[in-house]
């Protein structure tokens, strides 16, 4: 090979390399907006506010409440404090139920933060954030007892308020697992009044209520999972900046022990 002929492949080859670090820049300067679009809009504009608008279902409680004219609640601490890990304030919307991912559709939130259940159905309009709360049903004992889960549970006295979805998981553990099972009251407050006073052996009921009842008063313990109902927060289809910023603050904050201290404050 002649030596004009190397010099031409070696021109070659850098003109290739110079080519791919071009195209390189050109997509990083692309994805910060570089083409007069940021990639994630929903989030640039957040930032561009200095504010998160958070949809939230105002009175269902634990999770948002309104006392004296202020927003309170599970979802409200913890949307504020993922807002000031983004560099952002909080602001609430509130929103009916039914409304949740209108808010997010219409533009008039950049997040729902209501006890939202994981529904993967509306992920053409929706990213959701990973889980930060189960809300499933759980089997409560008596802290000093001897069951550890529902294997050990033929032969026992098993709780439920009738009608709930605890009554109706019962009812089908029952037949599989030789319990008797009393599903004779109307709240799960009353069955778990009866595990105290020893008169049940266990309790089926929600993860929300089961906590409150552990935290509140002493004796009882939460174990074991029996079902998962995860909920989850969720952002407008094109804001997966937005969805991969909370996530990374929700695993932060519950590496720092965040959600322990807010189960404590808000399930008793």
């Amino acid at each position: 090979m002649s030596p004009s002929q190397n010099t031409v492949r070696r021109r070659l080859a850098d003109g290739a390399a110079w080519a791919i670090l071009l195209l390189y820049a050109l997509i990083a300067w692309g994805a910060e907006g570089g083409f007069g679009a940021p990639l994630d809009p929903v989030l640039a504009a957040a930032r561009a506010r200095g504010t998160l608008r958070v949809a939230v279902d105002v009175g269902f409680r634990p999770f948002a409440d309104m006392r004296e004219g202020v927003l309170v609640g599970y979802d409200i601490e913890l949307a504020s404090a993922l807002a000031a890990r983004l560099g952002l304030t909080a602001e609430f919307v509130p929103t009916g139920y039914d409304a949740l991912y209108d808010a997010l559709t219409s533009g008039r939130a950049d997040v729902v933060a209501a006890a939202l259940p994981y529904a993967p159905e509306q992920g053409y309009r929706a990213r959701f954030t990973s889980v930060y709360f189960d809300a499933g049903q759980v089997l409560v004992v008596a802290a000093d007892g001897p069951i550890g889960g529902p294997t050990h549970l033929a032969g026992r006295q098993v709780g439920a308020a009738l009608g709930s979805d605890a009554d109706a998981l019962a009812r089908r553990m029952a037949e599989r697992g030789s319990f008797a099972l009393r599903s004779n009251y109307d709240e799960p407050a009353e069955a778990l009044a009866d595990l105290r006073a020893g008169r049940l052996d266990a309790v089926i009921t929600d993860a929300v209520t089961a906590l409150g009842a552990v935290q509140g008063a002493p004796g009882l313990r939460i174990a074991a999972p029996l079902t998962s109902e995860p909920l989850v927060m969720a952002v407008p289809r094109p804001a997966f900046q937005l969805e991969a910023e909370l996530n990374r603050a929700l695993a932060d904050l519950r590496s720092e022990g965040f959600f322990e201290e807010l189960n404590r404050r808000w399930f008793r």
